[in-house]
């Protein structure tokens, strides 16, 4: 949660650059920059942390069921003489926490995309949600409990590939770095092979992200969805946006995934710290 409060602007900005030019229109937005600074002018500074309140919430479900159940499947599965999983387990366990998490945080996640997407709207359509807890509460009474759960599979699907990409590449990334000479173990270090590796996960998972976007932002047309599933939206996208539209956003998603994790772990390992002073040691 405290990672998303200084990424939320870009998470933002990628939602609108993926749903730009949705349906053959024209794009809204020619690069990130461009959606920034018609962001700021059309809605001001506040209005690139529209949906923060969703994107804590999401971290809360998502990533603390993901981390979770990743330490204890890890913990599970390492041998009594203290020796760690192999790589494979670990993507694997990686993998399992990823879709586990992503169906928890769906909800949050739904809110998320349809208020980032509301300020690109004419005023008389937009949802006009107040906060993560009002669209929750809203989307179950107009749309029914289930919608919260829509995109559910390609979500899942997202986080396998994300952390199946993200494991591996960082792996690869941090022992090629050490193994260079240049490099000690040391946050340094681990910003660099979380860009690297960021740049790997981004290209491996956009396709999919972009189909849990536009149908989690659809709506009802004529009392039929816009999108039958993913591989709709995936067709649709290379049909009428052309093949390279499958990784629109591509800069601020990259920009965001790398600083966001490198945040997440030094939280991370800092609570972990004073958990241990404060809690463990009395």
């Amino acid at each position: 949660m405290g990672a998303t409060v200084f990424v939320q602007p870009l998470d933002l900005v990628k939602n609108r650059m993926q749903l730009s030019g949705e349906g053959a229109k024209t794009k809204e937005y020619k690069t990130s920059f461009h959606a920034v600074r018609s962001i700021l002018r059309k809605e001001g500074v506040r209005g690139i942390y529209t949906g923060l309140s969703a994107g804590l919430l999401r971290q809360a479900t998502y990533t603390t069921t993901r981390l979770g159940i990743y330490t204890i499947l890890f913990e599970k599965l390492t041998k009594a003489d203290g020796t760690p999983p192999n790589f494979f387990t670990k993507a694997g366990i990686g993998m399992t926490a990823g879709a586990t998490g992503a169906f928890v945080g769906t909800p949050a996640e739904v809110a998320l995309i349809r208020m980032t997407a509301d300020g690109r709207l004419p005023p008389d359509q937009r949802r006009g949600y107040t906060n993560v807890f009002n669209a929750l509460l809203r989307i179950t009474r107009e749309e029914g409990v289930l919608t919260l759960w829509r995109g559910c599979v390609p979500t899942m699907a997202r986080a396998v590939v994300v952390n199946a990409a993200q494991l591996a590449s960082y792996s690869q990334s941090k022992q090629f770095l050490l193994g260079s000479g240049y490099f000690r173990d040391n946050i340094f270090c681990h910003f660099c092979a979380s860009m690297i590796s960021g740049l790997v996960t981004t290209a491996a998972s956009m396709p999919v992200d972009i189909a849990k976007t536009r149908i989690q932002n659809m709506r009802m047309i004529a009392g039929k969805p816009e999108y039958k599933n993913g591989l709709d939206v995936l067709l649709k996208v290379i049909r009428y946006e052309g093949f390279f539209s499958l990784w629109k956003g591509f800069t601020p998603y990259y920009a965001r995934l790398g600083p966001h994790t490198v945040l997440t772990f030094i939280f991370l390992e800092q609570m972990n710290k004073f958990y241990k002073k404060f809690f463990l040691s009395a």
